[in-house]
């Protein structure tokens, strides 16, 4: 038996699939060690997401191999999807694995420690395969991946290439997965997929059916239900009203929002405009006054003029969301945009970034403070720090117990930190 080392990069599907790789090493025998630890096989699964993420992952080859020159060096994740052929040159990688081999990278693991070559299939991605995967934050909350793939077309993208057409997995594995998780004891699971919303293809079953089946069958030891990134045209008035009137259900939604310009969006290839983005902000305030919104935006995009950038920065100013995931437009090789006329200067995508990171901070310190006076549910991810139903990280100077839900109201918010104390319930919740 072998000590083996994971390491992931990028997106939480990858940290799932990640640690499902992992259960199945270990129950093959295998004992798993850190990344800078002595290993006989380290497997890196990889992003592609930026320029900079595939830079990150030829820098961690080459530290290992220098490190444990006789190790095997395995590679999987959406880079290896797109260009497994750079990955193969880096000294000492023993095996590239695409996305769509990942099912049979285990077995092809013991094949190289037996010393054999091992022969993963050459297949592209099965719309009726799905792979069921989770991951866990020590004890308390699990990302469990529900929907894989994605049939948008966005002109920026390479996940439609990386991780092939929409797929879902049938209700019955995903409850199956759940179970397993409430069993291992986590508090909080957090549905995840590349394009989540689109959940139902290819078996039928909508997202909203899939939300009211693991309400029904998912034992009360499991606290809370969270919905990770959903694109905003898929986030119906329906799936509102049932987290509205399920307590279990986080009143946190992630809507990748990229441009406050139309233009940006039509060039962009996106499936709204800012109309639509507006009202689906509006819903949620209505049903979830206390609600934490995040919004991915991309700046410096090909042919973004200063008001275009303008425009979105004021779109963002006046929105009623929490925060921001703020990223510079990185070209990818072999998307549409890649190739557009007008490519702004990586040092105007970079100050443009600056400007929107500090409006996010403000947005996240006003949304903070608009939370005093309310009570509200802290999951502790250990003594001191927990994370609230509406996505705050909360700190406790006087210590609770690790894995607990618990009620709590903000004593003290600034930019370093949002303190809390354990509170009984009398103060206003955040339903009245």
């Amino acid at each position: 038996m072998a000590r083996i080392a994971l390491h992931t990069l990028g997106c939480k599907l990858n940290f799932s699939e990640t640690a499902t790789l992992a259960r199945q090493l270990v129950a093959a025998g295998h004992t798993l060690t850190d990344w800078d630890a002595p290993a006989e096989v380290y497997i890196l699964n990889t992003c592609t997401v930026t320029h900079q993420a595939e830079r990150k992952a030829h820098k961690l080859l080459r530290q290992v191999h220098r490190r444990s020159p006789d190790a095997l060096i395995v590679v999987t994740g959406c880079y290896a999807q797109l260009r497994p052929e750079k990955l193969a040159e880096e000294a000492g990688v023993a095996l590239v694995a695409t996305n769509a081999q990942k099912p049979f990278l285990a077995q092809a693991i013991e094949e190289l420690l037996q010393g054999n070559s091992p022969q993963l299939p050459m297949r592209r991605f099965q719309p009726q395969e799905f792979w069921i995967s989770s991951s866990g934050e020590g004890r308390t909350r699990a990302f469990l991946k529900v929907q894989d793939g994605c049939d948008y077309k966005c002109s920026f993208c390479t996940v439609p290439q990386a991780r092939g057409p929409s797929r879902s997995a049938p209700p019955e594995v995903v409850l199956q997965e759940a179970l397993r998780l409430a069993e291992a004891g986590f508090k909080e699971i957090v549905l995840t997929g590349v394009n989540l919303g689109d959940y139902g293809k290819p078996h039928g079953v909508s997202f909203l059916s899939l939300l009211r089946y693991l309400e029904k069958e998912v034992p009360p030891t499991v606290r809370r239900f969270r919905l990770s990134s959903i694109e905003p045209n898929l986030l119906s008035d329906d799936i509102l009203n049932f987290i509205a009137d399920h307590e279990r259900w986080a009143p946190h939604f992630h809507l990748p929002l990229q441009s406050g310009s139309d233009r940006m969006l039509g060039r962009m290839r996106r499936r709204y405009r800012r109309h639509l983005y507006e009202n689906r902000i509006e819903a949620i305030r209505k049903r979830f006054p206390l609600a934490g919104i995040g919004v991915d935006v991309i700046v410096g995009f090909p042919g973004e003029t200063e008001e275009d950038f303008e425009e979105t920065r004021r779109f963002l100013a006046d929105l009623p969301v929490s925060y921001f995931h703020v990223f510079p437009y990185s070209e990818r090789p072999g998307t549409p945009a890649a190739s557009f006329p007008d490519q702004v200067p990586w040092e105007k995508r970079l100050l443009r970034s600056e400007i929107l990171r500090e409006i996010s901070l403000r947005k996240r310190l006003t949304f903070a403070q608009g939370c005093q006076g309310y009570t509200l549910h802290a999951l502790m991810e250990n003594e001191t720090e927990g994370l609230t139903e509406n996505y705050l990280r909360i700190q406790l100077k006087e210590p609770a117990s690790a894995g607990e839900l618990i009620p709590i109201q903000l004593s003290s918010v600034d930019e370093e930190a949002v303190w809390a104390e354990v509170v009984g319930v009398s103060a206003p919740t955040m339903g009245t």
